[in-house]
């Protein structure tokens, strides 16, 4: 069973400069969305999770290295050093290429900033001398400079056309001595085309690539990542508006070379830049338009009038009550745009390549409100509330507990995260009734288990519902069974969605994923790859635990992995997102209310056994020191992993484990149970 290759993780952890990892994160996802999902991630993560088998490329950021080897050296250093030496790839911009080179030598004779030392990794076989020009100071823009290198074509032959030089934002990063030694299996990529205050050698290397037996790295000392839009003036700092005119005005160079190094370490990047869109309005309807209304009583007391305008002033955001008829108020619209901070004119994020990182929780979020007619597709394109609610209504004939889930429907086309928009929010969030759904056609920020956050492309069916469960249930109905109730009611959403949909090779890993048979496997063995995820948030309020249950699905985007679609034999119609989303609720809740009445029974617990990828999977116990052991399931008490234990010869010992599905990470890949820290 192997992973297909779809992340691209972006260290985060000790040592790292939020600015750095920003920058990273931004110009990577709009290279290579929607192809692989980009993902920062902790130090902690690369210790104790297997991240590896589905690692497309490992991205070390601007920052520090020492705090880099203060939790990474021995073996956090073994595990990317064995990650890249088996064919995966490497790329380190300013620190994270001292650290990845054998030697650091960072401002010699500077006794308060002098770093020298060996580094583990050592994939550049030599030393990475800087700053490679002076000024630089932490946490400070006083040393950064527009610097130009010198591109080295005949190092990017059938990679594609790259600028004969590029200017880049810098700041502290350094070169790379003897980088043309023929003894390395290095090629330089770029050098310094500005004199140095450091010997970099004969040939002053600015970026290289280094051969690591099956793997590669790519090592920077300046940063091609930093994009001019995402850079605020200084204005304490002497030309730096110069600066960010300079690096503007050759932007499109930058890029062509960033595309080029990712294009050399086999990374697939997109045809065209992927903008972050703006965030749209959110349309808030109901299966009766008229009870809206009452729902829109129901928040009276949180609601607060300012200029003859409705507002809901929220813990994370703020949401502007809107009428259809009287949402075209441009005079308050420019009073909530930016302004360019250079220029004083107004701004408004856009689709294109300029588009600047948002902080979003400062963007007004515009509730528009259907309480005469649901919206029309003019109004929202991309998702057709006539046929959501029709085949509401018709999966209920079917499902006959199925009576309210689904009955209000936010819609936004674009929004930061279903659930981020319900749980950070608890003012609102305290206010819904259960199967209250918000759904968008893309997210800006989507959210995943730990700190994982993406963009969603169109075509992924996105949406979170609000489970009001009674807290006195919580004993004997636990909620640490609603997730997998979610991913039942998924998967059987999927084969009942139609006659024929009944053979969708879809299965569920334990606890909360939703995997399919890869289509583009033609072998024997039968390989799968993850097309869905649920994430359960969960707060407490006036006697019920408030769940926030979050679904994605690739239902018709190709990319990252596989999707829905392209499972279907051609005799079967796509799938429709709307009908999807509509199917899932009425299954959800009459799966939850036959909960609440007999608790996860015997017939819940064998249809989830039903669809699972793990029946009788043998694996090992990590954080048992090893210990062999077949699954068998989940108890029914908890909903932990039950796991035997096994003797040498694979016979049962009589000792059983159960193993927490928020405390331990399941790989299915490689048959391993290992506890999360």
């Amino acid at each position: 069973m192997v992973s297909r290759k779809v992340n691209v993780l972006v260290y985060n952890g000790t040592g790292t400069t939020v600015e750095s990892v920003k920058h990273a994160v931004y110009s990577l996802r709009r290279l290579l969305s929607p192809n692989y999902a980009v993902i920062p991630i902790t130090d902690t993560v690369l210790l104790k999770e297997p991240w590896a088998p589905s690692c497309a490329l490992l991205v070390f950021p601007g920052g520090a290295d020492l705090g880099y080897c203060r939790v990474l050296n021995g073996q956090g250093n073994s595990i990317i050093s064995q990650y890249v030496r088996r064919g995966g790839k490497y790329l380190g911009f300013c620190a994270g290429a001292y650290y990845g080179s054998k030697k650091c030598e960072f401002e010699v004779g500077n006794r308060p900033m002098e770093v020298i030392g060996s580094r583990e990794l050592a994939f550049f076989p030599g030393t990475c001398r800087g700053g490679a020009f002076k000024g630089f100071q932490y946490n400070s823009e006083k040393g950064a400079k527009a610097v130009r290198i010198n591109v080295r074509k005949e190092s990017f032959k059938g990679v594609g056309l790259v600028p004969e030089f590029v200017t880049s934002y810098y700041n502290g990063g350094g070169a790379f001595v003897d980088a043309q030694d023929p003894n390395n299996d290095v090629e330089i990529l770029a050098s310094y085309a500005d004199k140095l205050d450091v010997d970099g050698g004969a040939e002053n290397a600015a970026v290289v690539y280094c051969r690591v037996s099956q793997g590669a790295a790519i090592l920077t000392g300046p940063h091609p990542e930093f994009a001019s839009v995402n850079l605020s003036p200084h204005h304490d700092v002497d030309g730096y508006n110069e600066l960010i005119a300079s690096l503007q005005e050759g932007d499109a160079d930058r890029v062509s070379f960033l595309k080029a190094c990712l294009t050399k370490l086999g990374l697939e990047i997109s045809p065209e830049s992927s903008g972050v869109p703006s965030l749209s309005r959110l349309h808030l309807s109901s299966i009766i338009s008229s009870n809206v209304d009452d729902l829109l009583y129901s928040w009276e007391d949180i609601i607060s009038k300012e200029d003859g305008e409705e507002y809901i002033r929220s813990e994370h955001d703020t949401f502007h009550l809107e009428k259809p008829e009287t949402r075209w108020n441009m005079n308050e619209l420019k009073d909530t745009l930016p302004k360019n901070e250079i220029t004083g004119e107004l701004t408004t994020p856009s689709r294109s390549t300029d588009e600047a990182l948002i902080d979003y929780t400062t963007v007004i979020k515009r509730i528009v409100t259907y309480d005469r007619a649901w919206p029309e597709v003019k109004e929202t394109p991309y998702f057709n509330h006539h046929a959501y609610y029709s085949s509401l209504r018709d999966y209920r004939r079917e499902d006959t507990d199925a009576e309210e889930w689904g009955d209000y429907l936010m819609y936004g086309e674009v929004l930061t995260s279903t659930n981020t928009i319900l749980e950070k929010n608890f003012k609102l969030l305290s206010k819904l009734p259960s199967g209250f759904t918000v759904a968008a056609t893309t997210q800006v920020a989507g959210r995943g288990r730990g700190t994982n956050v993406w963009v969603s492309p169109a075509g992924c069916l996105v949406m979170s519902t609000v489970i009001n469960h009674p807290a006195h249930l919580a004993a004997s109905r636990p909620v640490v069974f609603i997730q997998y109730l979610a991913a039942v009611a998924i998967v059987q959403a999927i084969k009942t969605y139609g006659k024929g949909y009944d053979k969708l090779p879809v299965k569920l890993k334990w606890p909360n994923d939703i995997y399919a048979r890869d289509p583009s496997n033609t072998s024997d063995q039968a390989t799968y790859v993850k097309i869905g995820g649920i994430l359960s948030n969960c707060v407490y309020s006036s006697g019920s635990y408030q769940i926030v249950l979050g679904i994605g699905l690739n239902t018709t985007n190709g990319r990252p992995t596989t999707s829905l679609d392209a499972l279907l034999p051609p005799h079967l119609p796509r799938l429709s997102i709307e009908k999807l989303i509509a199917h899932i609720l009425t299954r959800l809740e009459t799966l939850y209310k036959s909960f609440i009445r007999k608790g996860f029974t015997r017939d819940m617990e064998y249809a989830y056994y039903e669809h699972w990828l793990h029946g009788r999977q043998i694996v090992t116990l990590e954080a048992e020191g090893g210990v062999r052991a077949r699954i068998v399931g989940i108890t029914t008490d908890w909903g932990m992993l039950r796991a035997e234990e096994l003797s040498r010869d694979d016979k049962p010992t009589g000792r059983m484990w159960a193993l927490q599905s928020d405390e331990n990470s399941f790989d299915f890949f490689r048959g391993l149970v290992k506890r999360k820290i």
